[in-house]
């Protein structure tokens, strides 16, 4: 089961940001700050918004293959495969 991420109120932040941001750091889980009783920002430590963004990147990049595929553009695999082999060979250079 996926971990409830913590949430604060906007006032905490206020109160103590500097404990609140060596809390996120060192956990490396997103924090949701609350306005009003509503979620309205997530706050993350710089390593894992990193890290999410690259795996966002990676979906991106899936995302685009997978549309050249269905318009039948792109590479074969075999191809791509045979022209590696060609190029990592010992004698390919």
């Amino acid at each position: 089961m996926a971990k409830m991420p913590e949430i604060i109120p906007v006032t905490d932040l206020r109160q103590d940001a500097s404990a609140v941001l060596k809390r996120v750091r060192t956990s490396k889980d997103p924090l949701i700050i609350t306005q009003r009783g509503r979620a309205a920002a997530v706050m993350l430590s710089v390593s894992a918004y990193e890290r999410a963004e690259q795996q966002r990147q990676i979906l991106e990049l899936l995302a685009r293959g997978e549309k050249e595929i269905a318009a039948g553009a792109g590479y074969d695999l075999d191809d791509v495969l045979a022209e590696a082999d060609t190029g990592l060979a010992p004698n390919s250079k």
